[in-house]
């Protein structure tokens, strides 16, 4: 069992990571600008900070194993989460990845596609600058692991694929993974890391 400290544990990926680390046993502790809507249960600890505030944050995330952010790339720097969780001794950082930085067949990336939603630019763009701001980074174990083109609410199936920096696509040629079945894949990373220090995907 580990102690895992979930950053936006209210959002539609953090909510996933919260049941999924319960479902398996972790101690977690969720925190979120407002945790009104986290239920008081056994092996949840709930904590209000913004993260913005780094002597909050920090204090909120001392003394776990590992820390696993869903925050909102565009909302908050990476330095902001990574500031923290170095100076509270915490060695693991598992990111919750966006999709536009992952590679097409002819080796562009994703957001440089000339249908990417201009809705979601700001975003994916934030989310790259924080994947090239890890692979920079010399404390941490970090892993950011990428959903695929489509991030969608669908039912746990515990079936899906893991690729490197590639954009999976099923045999449809559909992109796209749930938010449970995500979840799987980087609590399984929690448990036996496998990527540390780089960036993976899953996708169906």
């Amino acid at each position: 069992m580990s102690k895992i400290a979930i950053i936006g544990a209210t959002g539609r990926a953090g909510s996933q990571l919260l049941e999924e680390a319960l479902r398996r046993g972790h101690s977690v502790t969720a925190i979120a600008r407002n945790i009104a809507s986290i239920a008081e249960r056994d092996g949840v600890v709930s904590r209000a900070v913004d993260v913005a505030d780094s002597a909050a944050l920090q204090a909120a995330v001392a003394g776990h194993d590992v820390v696993i952010s869903a925050a909102h790339f565009a909302s908050i720097a990476a330095s902001a989460i990574i500031d923290p969780v170095n100076k509270a001794g915490v060695k693991r950082l598992l990111v919750v990845g966006g999709a536009g930085s992952l590679l097409l067949p002819d080796g562009s990336r994703v957001i440089d596609s000339p249908g990417f939603p201009a809705e979601y630019k700001a975003e994916a763009s934030a989310g790259s600058v924080y994947l090239d701001t890890l692979r920079q980074e010399h404390e941490l174990d970090w892993t950011f692991l990428s959903p695929s083109a489509e991030f969608v609410e669908a039912e746990r199936t515990g079936h899906f694929r893991l690729g490197q920096d590639h954009l999976l696509f099923s045999a449809e040629g559909r992109s796209w993974i749930s938010f449970a079945d995500y979840a799987i894949a980087l609590i399984d990373e929690v448990e036996k890391p496998a990527h540390r220090r780089q960036r993976f995907t899953v996708g169906y």
